[in-house]
């Protein structure tokens, strides 16, 4: 049986942070692990603004309210779970992505939790566990999976490499330079061949 992993922000919906940065004009809240490989150091950056700028889940959660999936991605994950077992492996939030599930038909998704303080300010976060994507990619295996993972930043390429096969979708330069391994695709035409020519290498 093949199992296909699907990064999420970036893949199959816009990046909530850069979203969330163009609504409330502060351009430092729209780094995201496309452009630092360090997910502890962005996230604490992160909180740090949020603090200083006194927002809280509410405002986050505001913005995800009138946010969708990518134009086609929701077609996509359709043709994609009629030919493989799909599992979302996301480092965003359950509070942040589940507002945006029903739109994408509730796919399984692993992702993490924030600490919420009762007024609604972000106090934390907690990892399900640390390198969850390529952590759940062997787990799948040693359940004998094959699986065929695709994701768009430096916090998916661990999960690329322990699968049997690693795809890019519209990653920035800077990754596809250091990861020169992965196919690249931009459209989900191409991700579906590339599922498909993956599907029949392995």
């Amino acid at each position: 049986m093949q199992l296909a992993c699907l990064d999420l922000e970036g893949v199959l919906i816009p990046e909530i942070w850069i979203e969330f940065s163009k609504r409330t004009g502060i351009p430092e809240l729209a780094r995201t692990t496309r452009d630092e490989p360090d997910y502890d150091r962005l996230m604490r950056g992160r909180l740090d603004l949020l603090r200083r700028h006194r927002l809280g889940l509410p405002d986050i959660q505001e913005v995800i309210a009138g946010m969708g999936p990518l134009p086609g991605a929701a077609q996509f994950l359709d043709w994609l779970r009629e030919r493989f077992q799909v599992i979302i492996l996301s480092d965003t939030f359950y509070e942040f992505a589940m507002p945006l599930m029903r739109s994408l038909g509730y796919p399984a998704l692993f992702c993490h939790r924030l600490e919420v303080a009762a007024d609604g300010f972000v106090r934390g976060y907690v990892l399900r566990q640390a390198e969850q994507k390529r952590e759940s990619v062997k787990a799948f295996k040693a359940l004998n999976f094959k699986v065929i993972a695709a994701g768009d930043s430096y916090n998916d390429t661990a999960m690329l490499a322990e699968a049997h096969a690693g795809i890019l979708f519209r990653p920035p330069q800077n990754v596809i330079d250091e990861f020169p391994q992965y196919p690249v695709t931009r459209s989900y035409e191409e991700m579906a061949a590339a599922f498909e020519a993956a599907s029949a290498r392995i």
